[in-house]
């Protein structure tokens, strides 16, 4: 111990178990190839949300709520009223009067300051960009190449972890003594310890931290550095979906701490940074919250309750009566807030088609491997491990691997074009080395004028060959496949009263020149669109000899009903059907109908929607605004060739007979569930754990990234960099790797498309059934209780109001 380290001696597996638990605080984030969205508080769901609301503003300055000229707005907008701001207050214990919150509001913002680290009180003595810029920048590069597999032709060499190669790096690197101003620093480096853990504890002792500091520091370093630290965390979370760890995140905390180490001064006079960052240190962590932020937290709340007001007179009036007690067919869409609103306009040209909501992969635990391919994509939910893997086959053997090589053969020699491709602004020198010949293809590509990007399951092959092929399952027993049938037809609730026809819906979205475009596509099947699923669930059901079966478990599949798939394009709301030329000649009539009501279903989606896009001119010329969209969808210079899922703020179980003719304008989840039909209480149990969840991550990465983009977002989608192929974006060339949404996902340049509001849960369903759900799963109890979501539940006939879950149990809506 040097002559600067204090003698504070602290258990060295104390520290260790206080380390791993601030890893564990970190969630993770999925590569942009399957990129998901993800609540990134999601590891601190078992404390209250109000507890981390405030940990985040105290460590990391971050907020979890809008600026005060964001309410503002939203009260002269009559967005929030009076009433909304006292049921607020009486849920705190805050004695306000809306008045004052007001006046809160008009108020100069507070000045409260982040918990600092030593690199902050450093940042004025050296040249730009200042320590902590440049500590975060160097962390940057370096986790680029280290976790880098699939984009750079060197990498370092990852026999002796990640922290040894940073260290490795960092002795061999004289420029960060001259870009610092530090000439010590080359010296510093080389007395690192070379193990994570003896850097760690170094580190902890020789800034004289005691035990009860160690939390709160800990967690101050990660989220630093939150977006490689993410990553750290999605490593580790698919070596446990396969019963493994990857503890990859401690040496990146090792890192975070080394660097306060090395910018000390090693002084500890007066006038030190040390002496100066204990005494900011110190005074942040015992200061309270302003109350202007404390403001934030009532406005952004009763925020809530104007929606929830909004709900209740919505549902709490008598379920419409379905038109049609005979449908010709029924549509299950994704439970995705996009198909709200095409639900609505196909029920309103056509009663008799009905619509149903349903987990958009389709209850399919698959991954996904395309013929002629060796990557394997999950599609289904990133909460769940694959349990099978489907592929693509032509019916023949021969033909599958002719296609096969035809197609590898393809892939090899579009590899060479790959590393011009892959690095910014380099097509133009790919030009230059291929011949103007490129030129006329690249223009068409940025222009989306000339061609349309071919969907990553069709690369590498010609129209009328994977036109052939058809995705299939694994060869599995009939009694497995009747299995998997009855389990989701029961979770669908279609176990009787079979329409002629019952098309299955996945959707995806089409962009171009868009590293986050997995983000746009279906959730539930891990940034895949639901294409893969949809189709082998129709080939299933479809199956002669599985629906023998099904009638011994009490499902009477009719032979002649037909199912089939198809795909909800979000980013032209047309609606693309498969196999449907080989329907017999019985079924034509019903099929037209259908057909007719997905079409005119379309212009009235697209028209809805046109205003949001800035194509409100066009609302009334569905041909050019349809034509207008296909090619915002080809355009490489669109950056919102859609919103996404932007507002969403809710979530429902519920018969559709709850919501129908009820405009919820694109906000809602619609899950389609009939208690009546669950005496056991499972579908509510499995929506509850699954689909709810995804829900509700969904929800908290538009929160966070709306609130704190810097932090939980990934800034100008302009300026993004790929790195690592496909692991994620910089934004610029450097710094941390970002992640969540850019802000032109969230924001028109105006106003906030997006509002951050917690997701409001509204089942019907007995408290008892629903009471049963929380106490067998600790995940959802704990954000029920903890108030990440607000649970509510229809009440009977609810002809008044809904009531809601709080820890206490049951109360009406708007009693306290």
């Amino acid at each position: 111990m040097s002559a600067f380290e204090h003698g504070l001696s602290l258990d060295q597996d104390v520290l260790n178990t206080l380390a791993r638990e601030a890893c564990e605080r970190i969630a993770p984030t999925w590569p942009l190839d399957r990129m998901i969205a993800v609540n990134p508080l999601w590891e601190r769901r078992d404390q209250p949300w109000a507890t981390v609301a405030e940990q985040l503003h105290r460590r990391a300055g971050s907020g979890l709520t809008l600026t005060a000229t964001d309410y503002r707005a939203a009260w002269e907008e009559a967005r929030i009223a009076e009433r909304h701001l006292q049921q607020a207050l009486t849920e705190t214990s805050l004695a306000w009067t809306p008045e004052q919150l007001l006046q809160l509001l008009h108020e100069s913002p507070s000045n409260s300051q982040r918990l600092p680290l030593l690199e902050d009180m450093a940042e004025a003595q050296i040249t730009l960009p200042g320590w902590p810029a440049l500590i975060t920048q160097q962390i940057g590069q370096c986790c680029a190449a280290w976790f880098d597999e699939n984009q750079a032709d060197w990498r370092p060499d990852a026999q002796h972890g990640l922290y040894q190669s940073w260290r490795s790096a960092m002795v061999q690197d004289r420029g960060l003594s001259v870009l610092s101003a530090c000439s010590a620093l080359s010296e510093r480096i080389a007395q690192l310890p070379l193990e994570p853990h003896a850097a760690l504890q170094t580190a902890v002792q020789h800034l004289g931290l005691a035990e009860d500091e160690l939390a709160e520091w800990f967690d101050c370093l990660l989220l630093r550095s939150l977006g490689w630290a993410s990553w750290c965390a999605y490593l580790r979370w698919q070596a446990r979906l396969q019963a493994g760890d990857a503890p990859i995140l401690m040496e990146l905390l090792a890192i975070r701490a080394a660097w306060e180490w090395l910018v000390d001064d090693r002084r500890r006079d007066a006038d030190s940074r040390w002496s100066a960052w204990r005494l900011a240190w110190q005074a942040a962590r015992s200061a309270s919250p302003s109350p202007g932020w404390q403001a934030l937290q009532v406005w952004q709340r009763a925020e809530e309750l104007a929606w929830q007001e909004q709900l209740q007179g919505l549902l709490c009036q008598p379920p419409a009566a379905q038109a049609y007690s005979s449908p010709v067919a029924r549509v299950y869409f994704c439970i995705d807030v996009r198909s709200e609103v095409m639900r609505r306009a196909i029920e309103q040209v056509s009663p008799q088609v009905q619509t149903s909501g349903f987990a958009g992969f389709f209850g399919l635990p698959i991954a996904y491997t395309p013929l002629g391919t060796q990557t394997t994509r999950p599609q289904l939910p990133g909460l769940l491990a694959a349990q099978l893997t489907a592929t693509d086959s032509t019916g023949d053997a021969t033909r599958d691997l002719r296609l096969a090589n035809q197609r590898q053969t393809r892939l090899q020699r579009a590899g060479r074009w790959q590393l011009f491709e892959r690095l910014p602004a380099s097509t133009f020198t790919l030009v230059e080395a291929l011949g103007v010949g490129y030129a006329g293809a690249l223009l068409g590509r940025v222009g989306g004028l000339f061609s349309r990007p071919a969907a990553p399951d069709r690369m590498a092959l010609r129209p009328h060959e994977w036109q052939q092929l058809r995705p299939t399952l694994p060869v599995l027993e009939l009694e497995q496949r009747v299995s998997v049938a009855a389990r989701i037809l029961r979770a669908m609730g279609l176990t009787q009263d079979f329409p002629p026809l019952v098309l299955l819906l996945g959707h995806g979205s089409q962009s171009a020149n868009n590293p986050q475009a997995a983000g746009l596509d279906c959730g539930a099947c891990c940034g895949q669109s639901g294409e893969i699923n949809a189709r082998l669930l129709a080939e299933l059901l479809n199956d002669a000899d599985v629906r023998c079966l099904l009638r011994e478990q009490g499902i009477h599949l009719p032979t002649d009903c037909c199912v089939l798939a198809g795909l909800h394009n979000t980013s032209t709301d047309e609606i693309q059907v498969f196999d449907n030329t080989a329907l017999p000649a019985a079924l034509q009539p019903a099929w037209l109908t259908l057909r007719q009501a997905l079409d005119d279903a379309g212009v009235i989606a697209r028209r809805e929607r046109a205003s949001l896009l800035g194509l409100a001119h066009l609302s009334e010329k569905p041909a050019k605004l349809l034509s207008s969209l296909r090619q915002r969808a080809t355009d490489w210079a669109q950056t919102r060739p859609e919103w996404g899922l932007a507002g969403n703020a809710g979530f429902i179980a519920a018969p559709r007979s709850r919501t129908l003719g009820q405009n919820l304008q694109g906000r809602v989840f619609l899950h389609d569930y009939d208690w009546r039909q669950d005496a056991d209480g499972k579908v509510l149990e499995l929506i509850m754990t699954a689909p709810m969840v995804v829900a509700h991550w969904i929800n908290l990465q538009y929160l966070t990234s709306t609130t704190d983009n810097l932090r939980f977002g990934s800034g100008n989608k302009v300026l993004h960099n790929v790195v690592g192929g496909c692991i994620g974006v910089f934004e610029g060339n450097g710094g941390d790797l970002r992640i969540g949404l850019a802000h032109q996902s969230l924001h028109n340049g105006k106003r906030w498309v997006h509002r951050p509001l917690r997701l409001t849960v509204i089942i019907d369903a007995p408290q008892s059934l629903i009471d049963n759900v929380i106490a067998e799963h600790s995940a959802v109890r704990d954000l029920v209780i903890n108030g990440w979501l607000h649970l509510l539940r229809i009440d009977g006939d609810c002809v008044n109001r809904l009531e809601r879950r709080t820890p206490e149990g049951w109360q009406s809506l708007g009693e306290r």
